[in-house]
């Protein structure tokens, strides 16, 4: 019996006993009833302090067993279990380790000169270097993409150029009037005769039909999706493939915030505008979201194509003096991959902390950080949204605010529509675009990607828009934002405890 199938069963029988054990065995058979199922939360709380988690993260499930129980292992089975992580990604992260070793050992070996850096930035780059693996880039020219509309008509005239292949992967594809363009030229390119290939997570592109897919598939355009699940009731649902990359003939990718869908251009009447931020990359730095592509499509269809003609670096454009870095990060890194640099950069700075995201939900390293920042003298900004488009971590992130803002920290409302770029900028000079968010899920759940810059064009181009937006918010202030109803604060509060969780 497969283990999605057997967890179904587990919760509906638990359920059944917590709800009718009373009515139909009578007090006596509910009594055993209730003692076996508090033995069951109690072994369940158990395993999960063995298994030494995060403490926050440890104390919210045996608090929502002991206080919840029913939730509490229903949130377990589809949530909680490490079983399905330690097996599936521990064999991809030696896989990628192996991958990253042979191949870009000649690149890490090469003698790279920082010194146009101060110390604090070498040693950011040395640390990111050696938990990322991935080779720091003078050799690659990156554009700042604003909006959908520049994105997307930069995506699309560059697909239409394709000539050797396309490789592809996004966390949300829809089968919208934008998606629909970008199928068509797919299409259009297998059969002129380019190898594409086309990855969508099952968890975020749940609504793409079969027919839709199957279009592709026939014009041979290869489809594969990452992480689908038989049962809802499965660990492998909480594990999502978060990234959006976009490879074409090795020499340009495209990474950032923006998945594929209409609404990304501003065409949502629930959203409006649409604020977000993506990046263009030429050069060096494309092979390595070339190799995070090969790795992400090997471990989700088992084709080993590493070793085929897809990784001969284009090194005819120059950068712009700066540095780039690529950065994946995901479950099957337990060193915290792009948690550990934000970090590192937070705690390096030596004037300004500015972050964009749409949601922010902070671990305890993060969040002392940030109010240890400010609490120095230091201009630390937070970006947010002023409306959400998901409830329970919108009013999750709310919780953190007023120790922050007491802290000194800088908290902007973006009022002209819904922003959802994801930045975090150090002093003016250091900066990082990419797919994570400034919470618990993109540190510790997600598969993301992020580019790291040092002193480039595009960091400067960040650092123009972050300041444009800042004039389409309200900032929040400390004493106004302590006059909220007692509901919505407990409502906040409530949704903090599952922070660790979202």
């Amino acid at each position: 019996m497969r283990r999605g199938i057997q967890s179904t069963i587990i919760i509906g029988a638990l359920l059944a006993f917590y709800y009718f054990g009373f009515g139909i065995f009578g007090s006596t058979g509910g009594t055993i009833i209730s003692i076996f199922s508090t033995l069951t939360v109690v072994s369940i709380g158990l395993a999960i302090f063995m298994e030494n988690r995060n403490p926050s993260s440890t104390m919210a499930w045996i608090l929502l067993l002991a206080l919840i129980p029913v939730v509490g292992l229903v949130f377990y089975f589809l949530f909680g279990q490490n079983v399905f992580k330690r097996r599936k990604y521990d064999k991809k992260a030696q896989h990628d380790l192996m991958a990253y070793e042979r191949i870009e050992n000649d690149a890490l070996r090469l003698h790279q000169d920082w010194s146009m850096f101060n110390s604090t930035q070498r040693k950011l780059l040395g640390l990111s270097q050696r938990l990322a693996r991935s080779p720091i880039s003078f050799s690659s020219e990156t554009r700042v993409l604003t909006n959908g509309e520049e994105t997307f008509g930069t995506l699309l005239m560059e697909l239409r150029q394709a000539k050797h292949h396309i490789h592809m992967e996004y966390y949300i594809f829809r089968a919208d009037e934008i998606g629909t363009r970008i199928q068509q030229i797919l299409i259009e390119k297998a059969r002129a005769g380019v190898k594409v290939r086309f990855m969508y997570d099952a968890v975020g592109s749940i609504q793409l039909s079969q027919s839709f897919l199957k279009a592709m598939s026939d014009a041979g355009v290869k489809v594969a999706a990452y992480g689908r699940s038989k049962s809802f009731f499965s660990s492998r649902v909480n594990y999502r493939n978060h990234r959006k990359i976009v490879v074409i003939d090795g020499d340009v990718g495209f990474m950032g915030g923006l998945n594929v869908g209409d609404e990304y251009l501003s065409r949502s009447k629930t959203y409006g505008f649409w604020r977000d931020t993506h990046m263009l990359v030429r050069g060096e730095a494309v092979r390595t979201m070339q190799i995070i592509f090969l790795l992400d499509w090997m471990h989700t269809t088992g084709e080993r194509i590493l070793e085929q003609d897809y990784l001969s670096p284009q090194l005819r454009y120059t950068g712009d003096g700066g540095a780039v870095q690529i950065i994946a990060s995901g479950p099957d890194n337990e060193r915290r991959t792009l948690k550990n640099i934000f970090f590192s950069m937070i705690t390096s700075a030596k004037k300004s902390v500015w972050i964009a995201t749409p949601y922010f939900i902070p671990d305890e390293d993060i969040y002392t950080a940030l109010e240890v920042a400010a609490l120095s003298g230091l201009d630390v900004r937070l970006l947010f949204p002023a409306k959400p488009d998901k409830w329970l971590p919108f009013l999750a992130s709310h919780s953190y605010f007023p120790a922050l803002l007491e802290a000194g920290v800088k908290i902007f409302e973006y009022e002209k529509g819904f922003i959802h770029s994801k930045l975090l900028i150090i002093d003016g000079e250091i900066a990082t675009i990419g797919t994570a968010n400034m919470d618990m899920r993109s540190f510790h759940l997600n598969f993301e990607v992020n580019a790291l810059l040092l002193q480039t064009d595009s960091v400067k181009r960040i650092v123009a828009d972050f300041e444009r937006d800042l004039l389409s918010t309200s900032q929040i202030i400390h004493e106004k934002f302590m006059e909220k109803r007692l509901l919505e604060r407990l409502l906040e509060s409530a949704a903090r405890l599952l922070s660790p969780l979202l």
